[in-house]
């Protein structure tokens, strides 16, 4: 570099920035934040899995007792039921992604 200076920033200047980043106030609330927004999607995730699993016990009985009362196309039922619960186990793995969890 010219003048021999291979800093950017004078090591005072760098050390002053630093101490700002790290000192700005409302950095404990946004981390508290943070926090309460991972505990509860986490448990928002875990409510999707289990109406997955609901629906899927759900369209599963519904499914075989029309099977067993003797009506034979039930294909569209079969894969109502599979994609609503699908888009429940999607729904909770999109709101991971989402926000960062």
């Amino acid at each position: 570099m010219p003048g021999g200076s291979d800093h950017l920033y004078p090591p005072g200047q760098l050390l002053a920035m630093e101490a700002i980043l790290l000192f700005q106030p409302g950095l404990d609330e946004f981390q508290q934040a943070q926090n309460q927004l991972h505990s509860s999607f986490f448990s928002a995730l875990d409510c999707a899995l289990v109406l997955a699993a609901i629906l899927g016990i759900i369209g599963g009985v519904r499914i075989y007792h029309n099977w067993q009362m003797g009506e034979r196309e039930i294909t569209a039922e079969v894969s109502a039921w599979f994609f609503a619960a699908l888009f429940m186990i999607l729904a909770g793995i999109f709101l991971r992604a989402i926000f960062g969890l």
